[in-house]
């Protein structure tokens, strides 16, 4: 590989780290006659697809030029950082490189925006389409899109690209206003719209011929930057609510804010990036997808903020006494989802299984179900503890937070998704 090459790949790919929004999921594409790749491959793992796959993706930026000054972000344009920019067939030639050394599965391609959004843009397509019409890669390629650029863009870019991505970075427009005046979210939202339009015709076209092209088969996702505004998690969460119901939609990702620019005002003071309200936030936005919850339920105006010491579902269940103790025997499934210690695999397994067999507690830990957080509020008949409504959520509050709290010194870094 030639210096300069090494020498821009090192300086892009430092540049792009702070997007965390580069999860491979949601497609399969095969490998074809003549082509290389395929997104079902092996190799390094950085990402991870929704059925568990760990793949690898070359995280690069096209550019960390940017005409925008935006507060928040290491690439604004008067910082004084080493800047480079890849001509289109550099990045191209690196990313078959890189895949023929098995280094990589897949793209994911980024840009700081040069001249216009259009420019850009343009210049991101030609790569992915280079590398699947010229060089017929089949890999897994992940583009953002970029704010402002056009519908004929947009929409070429899904013709090759498996997802695509417009961030929305600061989840409050007056917020963005501050931190990035030059921005505003409706150039965000309408490459969004344009990407849904794209996805919904391609499966009515696909749907009457199997043959037609498909666009952005993986969807599209986004990212929101935490902790360097003002939002409550009601807000973020709000926010994350209405993009779900956008049926492209498919990730929201949540950035604790890096302090990268420590000198703009603007920005709080922090030492390090709020992890623990980051993991929290992952953790509600699972419950909106995955355990039938409102944001209301788990964010309200007398709780706009998660508790960080609990997580969200465990959170709603002591604010709810009166809906526990549940009958794992005889409790509908929407209601066993919301038991604490209880994930979605376990509580259609409960469901199944009680149809042959009253279920004990021995039954519910080869279950895989967490005990020593859901014995406070199921009975099935043999739990000797208390269950909170006989003694009370601050007891079983008490009593968890122990218990987590010695866990956490065997293990002080550790975050999770989970409701254990």
């Amino acid at each position: 590989m030639k210096a300069e090459i090494l020498d821009k790949l090192k300086t892009l790919a430092e540049s792009a780290k702070y997007d965390v929004s580069c999860a491979s999921s949601g497609t399969t594409r095969k490998s074809i006659p003549g082509g290389i790749g395929n997104t079902a491959g092996w190799g390094i793992c950085h990402s991870f697809t929704e059925d568990g796959r760990c793949v690898s993706l070359l995280k690069i930026m096209l550019t960390n030029y940017c005409i925008y000054d935006c507060a928040y972000c290491i690439n604004r344009r008067s910082n004084d950082l080493k800047r480079a920019t890849f001509a289109v067939e550099e990045l191209v030639e690196l990313t078959i490189e890189f895949y023929r050394r098995n280094y990589i599965e897949g793209l994911f391609l980024s840009s700081g925006v040069i001249n216009t959004p259009d420019y850009t843009m343009e210049r991101m397509v030609r790569v992915i389409k280079e590398l699947r019409t010229i060089h017929r890669f089949n890999g897994y390629i992940h583009m953002k899109s970029i704010p402002g650029a056009s519908q004929q863009l947009v929409h070429e870019a899904g013709l090759y690209a498996d997802r695509l991505s417009v961030n929305i970075e600061i989840p409050t427009e007056q917020n963005l206003k501050m931190l990035a005046p030059e921005k505003d979210h409706e150039s965000v939202y309408k490459p969004m719209l344009y990407i849904q339009q794209g996805v919904l015709e391609s499966a009515e076209e696909r749907a009457k011929h199997r043959s037609a092209p498909r666009f952005a088969p993986a969807g599209q996702s986004t990212q929101m930057i935490i902790g360097a505004t003002d939002e409550t998690d009601k807000q973020i969460l709000f926010t994350s609510a209405a993009l779900y119901n956008r049926p492209s939609m498919k990730r929201v990702y949540y950035s604790g804010y890096i302090p990268v620019n420590s000198y703009d005002s603007r920005l709080p003071s922090l030492k390090q990036a709020p992890l623990v309200r980051e993991n929290r936030l992952y953790q509600a936005d699972w419950l909106l997808r995955f355990y039938e919850f409102k944001v209301d339920e788990i964010v309200d105006d007398k709780n706009p903020d998660l508790d960080l010491e609990i997580d969200p579902k465990l959170a709603w269940a002591l604010r709810n006494p009166h809906h526990f103790p549940v009958d794992i025997n005889k409790a509908e499934y929407s209601m066993i989802l919301r038991v604490p210690g209880i994930g979605v695999k376990s509580a259609k397994l409960i469901v199944m299984s009680r149809r042959y067999n009253k279920l004990k507690s021995a039954d519910l830990k080869k279950m895989g179900i967490v005990l020593k957080k859901a014995q406070y509020f199921i009975t099935c008949n043999e739990l000797a503890v208390q269950n909170v409504s006989d003694s009370s959520p601050e007891y079983v509050r008490r009593v968890l937070t122990e218990k987590k709290l010695l866990k956490g010194k065997e293990n002080p870094n550790q975050l999770s998704l989970s409701f254990d």
